[in-house]
């Protein structure tokens, strides 16, 4: 559960900070009021620069939004009790559908780059947008904005919110698709673009608050900094297709392990056979299905891809009797789950995807086993190198001794 949740942690943790830091802005010395309301800028800058840098397109035009809708407010809206004048009436109304309607774009692209083809007209889309909206401010075509935010249904409920019930709408789609795809994919991208959804909403519906535009804004762009880094991050030391730390990530973690510890190799076996009898798409549907299962090891053992179809199961705290136990469990696991090869011209329509599941044929059903090797630090071993050595030389022993078992430096079971 909490790697399904992890890429909302950050997000929710800055939006309530932001939230309950409200009451206190007011008691900011009014020197230091104005590096405040620039601060939304410069978190912006440092994200703009960040996702061109890697190429993250979908926060490059997020933060652009940010950037326009804040500055909008800065210049034209600020100071005012809500949108009393025809030309922040329009400006109002007019960031209350292009803001939301585009961040639902974002949450359902793939990412393309920022200065790519695909970027560019992303981009070229955005501004053509931007020219629509100066044009009917600037001539005031009320009309305009007036049909895209009607009342859809004579719900008093929603009378309570600023924005029209068209804006409600697109917040929730919005909303919803990154949520999505942040539990599905366990993407900080996803997770920034949902924050930022959230905040975009509580900005725009609460915008003649005192100071809301500032902290909501700032909290935004500061939600999505920090998704680029851990994108980033994640794109060093966790492994794309298991979704596991990465080899990288392990040989970090190896010097903080202190003195007593085991460490576990682990081996698909016969890997070779299926990649030559069924395909690479077929291997890798086997490697992400021992993944998810040396994810759930017990015994606080930490997972990590180490190479190929070889794992590497840290056990901190713990010596080899101890970790052999949790490791037979998982071995068990593994040996008894059948896994279905799914075809590669499955229909992509769901209903028909949901009929061929229900008349799947017991041939496509295969079990896939793994053999393991364990050693711990100790006299024999005394650096974290020569445990996964002699992890090693354990793993080759479970693979003579007939595979499908767990050996330890020294000792079989």
């Amino acid at each position: 559960m909490f790697r399904k949740i992890s890429p909302l942690i950050i997000p929710g943790a800055i939006l309530v900070a932001a939230w309950l830091l409200l009451p206190r802005i007011p008691l900011i010395h009014p020197e230091k009021m104005a590096l405040l309301t620039s601060a939304p800028y410069l978190l912006i800058a440092v994200g703009m620069m960040l996702s061109f840098h890697f190429r993250r397109g979908r926060i490059f035009i997020v933060l652009t939004l940010f950037a326009f809708c804040y500055h909008l407010y800065a210049s034209r809206l600020s100071g005012l009790t809500g949108p009393t004048t025809p030309e922040a009436w329009l400006a109002f109304k007019g960031i209350t559908i292009l803001l939301p309607f585009n961040l639902m774009i974002c949450a359902l692209m793939n990412e393309k780059g920022v200065l790519t083809k695909a970027g560019r007209m992303r981009l070229l889309f955005l501004a053509l947008q931007g020219f629509i909206f100066w044009l009917t401010v600037r001539n005031n075509l009320q009309g305009f904005w007036v049909r895209l935010t009607e009342k859809l249904v004579p719900w008093p409920l929603l009378d309570h919110f600023s924005v029209s019930q068209e804006t409600i709408i697109l917040f929730l789609a919005a909303g919803g698709i990154a949520l999505w795809r942040a539990l599905s994919r366990q993407s900080p991208i996803d997770g920034g673009v949902f924050g930022s959804t959230i905040a975009a909403f509580v900005l725009l519906n609460w915008m003649w608050v005192p100071h809301v535009p500032v902290a909501l804004s700032a909290a935004a762009a500061l939600i999505l900094v920090i998704a680029i880094i851990q994108d980033s991050h994640n794109m060093a030391f966790r492994d794309d297709l298991t979704k596991l730390p990465s080899r990288r990530a392990l040989n970090e973690q190896l010097p903080c392990l202190g003195s007593r510890y085991a460490i576990a190799m682990v081996d698909v076996d016969h890997f070779k056979h299926f990649n030559d009898n069924y395909g690479h798409d077929v291997g890798d549907q086997v490697l992400k299905m021992i993944a998810s299962k040396l994810m759930d090891v017990t015994g606080r053992g930490r997972t990590f891809r180490y190479g190929g179809e070889e794992f590497t199961i840290i056990f901190p705290g713990k010596g080899v009797e101890e970790a052999a136990q949790h490791l037979e469990k998982l071995r068990q696991v593994v040996a008894e789950y059948q896994m279905y090869l799914r075809d590669n011209d499955r229909p992509k329509d769901d209903g028909r995807g949901k009929g061929r599941r229900s008349n799947k044929r017991p041939e496509r059903y295969v079990s896939v086993t793994v053999s393991i090797g364990v050693a711990e630090a100790g006299a024999h071993f005394t650096t974290p190198h020569e445990v996964i050595k002699a992890a090693d030389e354990a793993l080759y022993k479970a693979k003579n001794k007939g595979r499908n078992q767990v050996c330890s430096a020294g000792n079989s079971r």
